[in-house]
């Protein structure tokens, strides 16, 4: 499945970033993925390429385009230990920068360019994110309840903003924890938010998981791991973008 590079206009500048889908000529259901903060690299395209193949219209914005188009720096085939403080240390100005009214301004420029593509069919979309990128996910959905029906975020910061901060969303949730990143009594937190604030969601932790748990291209992958997680996200995009 061919990978097409697009430029979004955003209030500033333009944004960088690649779409995948099934190029059928049908218009299909739009799910905007935010990549973690390592960003857009071949583990991040093949993803949106897997889930592309499920019938959706994939768009994966590069988030750091103040910063210069993707790749903003070079990065090793495969992450490991030993790579991965420096790289972090590149990092991490980035993620700081990219504060909340950024996030919101990205959001509403990606939003609409992804529901006002030709391939995308009509109605809501859904947004998932990886990382930094769960947390984009979680404050877009927030901030858009009427045009995102679904979120998923997996070895996310969710609660970085405090349980408040995700009343808003109205789309179904799921979040899946690395264990190393959240305690049973920090889940369990958790969830009485999103329980308080009516969210329907399912927020678990993955049994035996490092922070990264999905990206193939670091030490922390877990191929058991990464396939719960399609098999929890596969399942909510058909309920809440096709059956629903």
């Amino acid at each position: 499945m061919p990978i097409h590079k697009l430029l979004i206009p955003t209030p500033d500048g333009r944004a960088d970033a690649f779409a995948a889908f099934p190029d059928h000529g049908e218009r299909h259901p739009g799910v905007l993925m935010y990549a973690d903060g390592f960003g857009i690299r071949p583990v991040i395209e093949d993803m949106a390429r897997e889930l592309a193949g499920h019938g959706y219209y994939v768009l994966v914005p590069n988030v750091f385009h103040r910063h210069g188009p993707a790749p903003l720096f070079d990065l090793p085939g495969h992450i490991g230990e030993e790579e991965r403080p420096a790289l972090m240390d590149r990092v991490m100005p980035l993620i700081m920068a990219h504060t909340a009214e950024r996030v919101r301004r990205d959001a509403d420029a990606y939003l609409g360019f992804l529901t006002t593509r030709p391939e995308v069919a009509p109605g809501p979309v859904a947004v998932t994110g990886y990382c930094i990128g769960g947390l984009l996910a979680a404050r877009t959905a927030a901030a858009h309840p009427g045009r995102v029906a679904a979120v998923a975020a997996f070895h996310a910061p969710v609660g970085a903003d405090g349980p408040g901060a995700l009343a808003g969303i109205s789309g179904e949730v799921h979040f899946g924890h690395a264990e190393s990143d959240l305690t049973p009594d920090a889940l369990a937190e958790l969830n009485r938010g999103l329980d308080a604030a009516g969210v329907a969601h399912t927020s678990e932790i993955y049994p035996g998981t490092v922070h990264g748990f999905t990206m193939p291209d670091t030490d922390a992958f877990d191929a058991s791991a990464l396939r719960r997680h399609w098999d929890r996200l596969l399942p909510l995009l058909d309920r809440t973008l096709v059956s629903g």
